[in-house]
């Protein structure tokens, strides 16, 4: 866009001097270039300060890790990689059968216990048997009821099955694989069926001029020559760079060194936009551009650059 302006510079400034017939000396050649200078400083100036642009914007979206309750050996994965999915469906199946034998051992102690405690009752009101007798027969059955409660709910578990809708990407879990509880290591991946999130990562002086509900433009890196419009619709209020936590170290030098940059959530309400949401992956790259209240007559260069840059992705397409 700074070229484009020069040369737009360069060419009015030869039609006047030719139609005015001015002479090329040391200060009509001198004049010229200064105010060139200085007319395409301020203008840059005044875009880039009012209509703020990030050259690194990104879709994102929620997964879920999934972790199976119980620990086993897998026996059956029906779900396929980038299936849709409805919530409740199966995802992959753990081997029931020791989970089976706990709750088949703790129904056995379970019908134990409740004869104990049946005799203790009919003991107690009979007089032969103390109180003490009763409550630990019923603390008996009440413990062995709750274990096989528990039992219940593993058994159940040993069906993992979709949160919500969505589907889930990169199915590398097989039959033979052994599924642990461990959140670090989740058998799978779940994407959920909602809207991504397109942020930009703008410079923390464009907070002068960001607000919510001013209008924004996206370019996708995977359609070229095309730009969305949409609106602000939230700007974070922190940023990662200056979080901190309970920890045994202390905030040193080293974590100030790169400034960090505002994240603001930019929503697309581009009508045009649904003809292509589906070849939009998630976490597609971009670029966007906000547009304040302020000097809205310098706005149409920052829309002129945009699409410059849409439009070079197609020759430049993994820049």
């Amino acid at each position: 866009m700074d070229l484009l302006l020069l040369l737009t510079y360069a060419a009015i400034c030869i039609v006047i001097f030719k139609v005015f017939k001015i002479p090329l000396n040391k200060w009509s050649v001198p004049t010229a270039g200064l105010g060139g200078v200085v007319l395409i400083g301020t203008l840059v100036f005044l875009m880039n300060y009012n209509h703020p642009y990030s050259e690194m914007s990104r879709d994102y979206f929620v997964t879920t890790p999934i972790v199976p309750i119980v620990k086993g050996r897998v026996i059956e994965v029906p779900v396929l990689g980038n299936s849709q999915l409805s919530k409740g469906d199966v995802l992959f199946k753990v081997d029931p059968l020791p989970f089976q034998n706990k709750v088949a051992e703790l129904e056995a102690q379970l019908h134990a216990a409740e004869k104990d405690l049946i005799r203790a009752k009919t003991l107690t009101k009979k007089g032969v048997a103390k109180k003490r007798d009763l409550d630990t027969a019923t603390t008996q059955f009440n413990k062995v009821k709750a274990q096989l409660s528990t039992a219940k709910y593993e058994l159940d578990n040993t069906v993992v099955r979709a949160p919500t809708d969505g589907y889930v990407t990169q199915v590398a879990l097989r039959p033979g694989m052994l599924a642990v509880n461990i959140p670090l290591r989740p058998a799978m991946v779940f994407v959920h069926k909602e809207k991504n999130y397109h942020v930009g990562w703008f410079r923390q002086n464009s907070l002068l001029r960001l607000e919510v509900g001013n209008d924004a433009e996206v370019a996708f890196d995977g359609i070229p020559g095309m730009v969305f419009s949409g609106k602000v619709s939230s700007v974070f209020p922190a940023i990662a760079e200056g979080q901190i936590q309970a920890s045994g170290g202390l905030v040193n030098m080293q974590s100030a060194i790169r400034p960090g940059r505002i994240p603001v959530v930019i929503e697309i309400t581009d009508p045009r936009f649904e003809e292509y949401e589906s070849k939009v992956p998630g976490g597609a790259f971009g670029q966007s551009a906000i547009y304040s209240d302020h000097m809205h007559h310098v706005a149409i260069m920052r829309k002129v650059i945009l699409r410059m840059n849409a439009w070079m992705n197609y020759l430049f397409p993994f820049h």
